[in-house]
């Protein structure tokens, strides 16, 4: 098959499937407490309609990496089962989820079981105020129940995300990172971005990479690993230890230029970029008759249209329409 490159030359290898725009917290970064519009069941696409697009992208394309995103994956129905049809395609994609973590301890082992590879579970903060602060939920044991059912279940190596914000839980940064060497997560950090539903982002608010590892390296020894392959985290490992923990710089130490990921919304849209202000209807074709090939088409045709980078900081940058629950992460 011929590889998805673009015309700067990036080979796409890596998607990520949105399942739903719907999730079952309110963060404060991402959406308001009163949550959003969700979309009307029948425009998602349904499990044969996910599959069909996988398995173009995996036979035709080169895709071998897929990560179920949301909103909240885990509110999708009947997700262990999709998660089996998806590991059963040939070849196969590597499978990983990113969740909040509330709905893990249930179905950690049911997804294993269905071909799961991995996991990334959100947490920003180990206080419960402060977690039903930022959330609006008082959800912070579920979720670290989740984290050792996931650990419990082979779904290795368990990654923790948290988003630093200022003045609201960057002083757990260190916190963090002892919690999850501790136990064996792998910790990473994300800059805030310009993605929340009320568009509120504010730039004097983000964590900066440089402050978080400034703070790191005031209680650890960090021992740099770099980036695995064409991941966005630039890891770091703990002298002494096998703990790693990751940043994730999108705004000040962008990566776009090695990026080889690929979006698609829950309602079928294919998106080159994560900031992308286009998309491409693929449930559009998928209804109206479409075979592989035109399939195949429409992604080459959307990836061949891919920017050089997201622009976060031109006096050019537009934010895409959608939001990050709406877009997948």
């Amino acid at each position: 098959m011929a590889p998805l490159v673009d015309r700067f030359g990036r080979t796409h290898t890596d998607l990520r499937v949105s399942l739903t725009d719907r999730c079952n917290l309110r963060c404060t970064y991402c959406m308001p407490a009163e949550g959003l519009n969700w979309m009307p069941r029948a425009e998602a696409l349904t499990d044969d309609e996910v599959v069909r697009v996988v398995r173009v992208g995996t036979q035709r394309l080169g895709i071998t990496q897929v990560r179920l995103t949301g909103g909240e994956p885990l509110l999708r129905r009947g997700l262990p089962g999709l998660v089996a049809r998806l590991s059963a395609l040939d070849p196969a994609p590597k499978l990983s989820i990113t969740t909040n973590g509330i709905g893990l301890a249930r179905s950690a082992t049911v997804l294993r079981e269905a071909g799961l590879s991995r996991v990334n579970v959100s947490l920003d903060t180990l206080r419960p105020e402060r977690f039903a602060a930022i959330t609006r939920r008082d959800r912070i044991a579920d979720v670290l129940e989740g984290l050792r059912a996931a650990q419990a279940a082979g779904l290795a190596p368990v990654k923790i995300n948290a988003v630093p914000v200022r003045g609201v839980n960057d002083d757990e940064i260190v916190d963090l990172t002892e919690f999850a060497a501790e136990h064996g997560y792998h910790m990473r950090f994300i800059e805030s971005m310009p993605l929340d539903a009320q568009g509120a982002w504010d730039r004097d608010g983000m964590v900066t990479a440089e402050e978080i590892l400034d703070r790191l390296g005031e209680r650890f020894d960090l021992v740099p690993v770099g980036r695995q392959d064409n991941a966005p985290a630039e890891e770091w490992r703990i002298a002494g230890t096998q703990a790693v923990v990751g940043v994730i710089a999108s705004v000040t130490r962008p990566f776009c230029g090695s990026c080889d990921r690929v979006r698609l919304t829950a309602d079928g849209q294919l998106r080159n970029c994560l900031f992308a202000t286009h998309e491409s209807d693929l449930r559009a074709l998928l209804r109206g008759g479409a075979d592989d090939a035109a399939l195949e088409a429409a992604w080459r045709t959307s990836i061949a249209g891919k920017g050089p980078g997201h622009a976060i900081n031109s006096p050019e940058f537009r934010r895409p329409q959608r939001p990050m629950s709406a877009i997948g992460g």
